[in-house]
């Protein structure tokens, strides 16, 4: 399970508070079968001093130091903050990088991702000014799990962006390649992935959309010192422990499976299974 976890704790003062030192213990860490993708604290107002670091029993600590008159406190536990979407757009267009895990290669279209004008009216309704860009790409994200209809048959591998966004429905290869198109028309970089989903194991439990078969999601490029993170849109959820990454490219045309031309004078049908259970 992945979870969405917010917290605000305010204090209010009967009279103003010329200085205070606190110690915070609000934000969770990796433990035994607990994985955090990100996480952070705002504080208002804004201390002078904040330092990191862990207790002996490992749990994360915020110490911090405010010096200004204050009435109230306010301490929020949030997705990680994340810079402004236009500070990543300028950020990744004035990247001299050319590595791999460059925003470089992923702001432009490319074979299977076109730059859409609807598309990026569409994404463009989450991208106000100034929203912290992970939070963003949350929303559009949501919107499209909202929006679009799963389902197989509705479209092929060859389907373009602009045709799956028309119909409202189809794959998660789909619902990936329409977020990339509406964050690179923002000029955001955003990558395709290819990979797995973990299948339930049991009758009870609840399976994503697109287990038992190839699956793929996004990473959103968030500035060098976030890195990339992933998200899931056919299932609205960022990618974790049940999303296993087989290749990462522009889009689909980047990771196909399989690659080739065969001379041949019949039809051909693929079959393909998918089983991703975990070793007990």
């Amino acid at each position: 399970m992945i979870y969405d976890i917010r917290q605000t704790t305010t204090y209010h003062y009967a009279s103003s508070v010329a200085y205070a030192r606190h110690v915070l213990r609000l934000t969770p860490i990796d433990r035994l079968g607990q994985r955090v993708h990100a996480a952070a604290l705002d504080i208002e107002p804004a201390p002078i001093e904040r330092r990191e670091g862990h207790d002996f029993f490992g749990n994360r600590m915020t110490w911090i130091e405010l010096d200004q008159p204050h009435d109230t406190l306010s301490v929020r536990v949030a997705p990680e903050a994340t810079p402004p979407w236009e500070a990543i757009r300028e950020a990744a267009f004035a990247s001299t990088d050319l590595s791999p895990n460059s925003p470089a290669h992923y702001l432009f279209p490319s074979r299977q991702v076109s730059l859409d004008p609807e598309i990026r009216a569409y994404a463009a309704d989450s991208f106000s000014a100034g929203r912290p860009v992970l939070d963003a790409a949350v929303d559009l994200m949501r919107r499209i799990k909202a929006d679009f209809v799963y389902e197989i048959g509705a479209t092929t591998a060859s389907t373009t962006p602009p045709m799956s966004f028309a119909l409202r429905r189809g794959v998660c290869q789909d619902f990936a390649h329409i977020m990339i198109s509406g964050m690179r028309g923002l000029g955001l970089p955003a990558a395709y992935v290819s990979g797995y989903l973990r299948t339930a194991q049991s009758a009870g439990e609840e399976q994503l959309e697109g287990a038992g078969a190839m699956h793929a999601w996004v990473l959103v490029g968030c500035g060098e010192d976030v890195g990339w993170r992933g998200l899931d849109p056919t299932n609205g959820i960022f990618a974790g422990d049940d999303h296993v990454v087989l290749a990462i490219g522009r889009d689909y045309a980047d990771v196909a499976p399989i690659d080739g031309v065969i001379f041949a004078s019949g039809g051909q049908r693929l079959e393909v299974s998918v089983s991703v259970t975990p070793v007990e």
